[in-house]
C-alpha cells in the first residue's frame, strides 16, 4: 500500500510539473498582444544563445515583461502553497494559511504607511520603499504574535498562536482603516485596496529573482523537516514519543513560513486562498507523506497563481483584474466542494 501511494505521488507530481511547463509557454503567449507559442520559444532560444530571429517587440513582450511576471507568479504561488501545507500540519488546523501569523496585516501596515503618509520619493524609490516597509511590517507583526503567544513561558502552542495572530490582525486592520480615512487623499483608498488584493504587474527580473530565491529556500527548508511534519500529523504527544523536538521545530517552521511569506507579500501584495486551498487539493492525490505533499503543493500553487495572473491581465482589455480577487473566486468554491466531499466528523 505504501509503495502504491508513493508511486501515485510520483505520477501526480510529474504530471503537475509537466502541466506547469506547458502552461508557462501558453501564458507567455497571452496578453493584450498575443504572441504565438512558436515565437515565444524563438525568443527564449535566442536569449539562451541558440540563435533565431525575433522582433524587438516580441523580445520585449516575452523576455522583459511576461517572463519575469510568469516566473514570479510561479515562485509566489509555490511559497504560499508550501507555507499553507506546513502550517496546516504544524497546527493541525485545516484553516491555517500563510497569513495565520499576522504577516499580511503587518505588511499592509507597512505598505499603507508609505502609500498614504507619503514617506519616500516618487517613482521607483517609492515602489522600493513600499516593498521594504511591507517586509518590515510583516516581520514586526510576526514578532508581536510570537511574543504574545509565548508569554508566561507557556511555549508556542497552536491555539495561542492562532489567537495572537487574530488579535494582531485586528489591530493592524484598525490602524490601516484610520490612516486611510484620516490621511488618505485622492486615489489613496484605491491604491491601498489594489495592494491588499495583490498584483504581479510590477514584477521585473530583480524582484522575480528574489521571489525565486524565496521559493527555493522555502522548498529546501521545509523539505528538510518533512519527516518531523509527518510526526506532527498524529499530534504533539506522538511526535514527542518519536523523538521530535516539538517546541524548537514549531519555532523554526513558524518563523520560516513567516519570513518567506513576508518576502512574497512585499513584492506581490496579499494574495489569499492559494495557501489554504492547494494543500487540501493535493493531499487526497499524493497521501499524507510530507515530501510528496510539499512537492505537489509547490507545483500546484505555481500552476494556480500563474493561471490566475494570466487571467488577471488578459480577461479585460486595457485593464487588470486584481489577482487576489480571482484566487478568491476560484478558491472559495473549491473549498466548499472539498468540505462537501469530506465525511462528517
Amino acid at each position: 500500500m505504501a509503495r502504491l501511494a508513493a508511486g501515485r505521488a510520483v505520477v501526480v507530481v510529474t504530471l503537475t510539473a509537466a502541466a506547469l511547463v506547458a502552461s508557462a509557454a501558453v501564458a507567455l503567449s497571452l496578453g493584450s498582444v498575443d504572441v504565438p507559442v512558436a515565437r515565444v520559444l524563438a525568443v527564449l532560444l535566442r536569449r539562451l544563445g541558440a540563435g533565431g530571429e525575433v522582433t524587438v517587440l516580441e523580445d520585449q513582450l516575452v523576455w522583459q515583461l511576461r517572463l519575469p511576471r510568469v516566473m514570479g507568479a510561479m515562485a509566489a504561488g509555490a511559497v504560499l502553497a508550501l507555507c499553507g501545507a506546513v502550517l496546516q500540519s504544524l497546527t493541525r488546523n485545516d484553516l491555517a494559511d500563510p497569513f495565520l501569523l499576522g504577516v499580511s496585516s503587518g505588511a499592509t501596515v507597512g505598505a499603507v504607511t508609505i502609500m498614504v503618509l507619503g514617506i519616500g520619493v516618487g517613482g521607483l524609490v517609492a515602489s522600493a520603499a513600499v516593498s521594504v516597509a511591507a517586509f518590515a511590517g510583516a516581520l514586526a507583526a510576526l514578532a508581536v504574535v510570537l511574543v504574545i503567544a509565548s508569554a508566561g513561558g507557556r511555549g508556542l502552542s497552536p491555539h495561542r498562536t492562532v489567537l495572537a495572530g487574530v488579535a494582531v490582525a485586528y489591530l493592524c486592520s484598525a490602524y490601516t482603516s484610520v490612516v486611510v480615512i484620516m490621511h488618505g487623499e485622492g486615489d489613496a483608498a484605491r491604491r491601498v485596496l489594489s495592494w491588499t488584493l495583490g498584483s504581479l504587474a510590477g514584477l521585473r527580473w530583480d524582484s522575480t529573482l528574489v521571489l525565486l530565491g524565496a521559493a527555493l529556500v522555502a522548498l529546501v527548508w521545509f523539505f528538510a523537516y518533512a519527516e518531523r511534519l509527518d510526526a506532527f500529523t498524529f499530534g504533539e504527544v506522538s511526535a514527542q514519543s518519536l523523538g521530535v523536538p516539538v517546541t524548537s521545530t514549531r519555532w523554526v517552521l513558524m518563523v520560516g513560513t513567516a519570513v518567506v511569506t513576508a518576502t512574497t507579500v512585499a513584492y506581490v501584495g496579499v494574495i489569499g486562498f492559494v495557501g489554504l486551498v492547494v494543500p487540501h487539493l493535493v493531499r487526497p492525490l499524493v497521501g499524507n507523506r510530507h515530501r510528496a505533499v510539499l512537492l505537489a503543493s509547490a507545483a500546484g500553487g505555481s500552476l494556480l497563481l500563474m493561471w490566475a495572473d494570466t487571467a488577471a491581465r488578459s480577461l479585460v482589455d486595457r485593464q487588470e483584474v486584481p489577482v487576489g480577487a480571482l484566487t478568491a473566486l476560484l478558491g472559495a468554491p473549491v473549498l466548499v466542494w472539498l468540505m462537501a466531499r469530506r465525511p462528517r466528523a
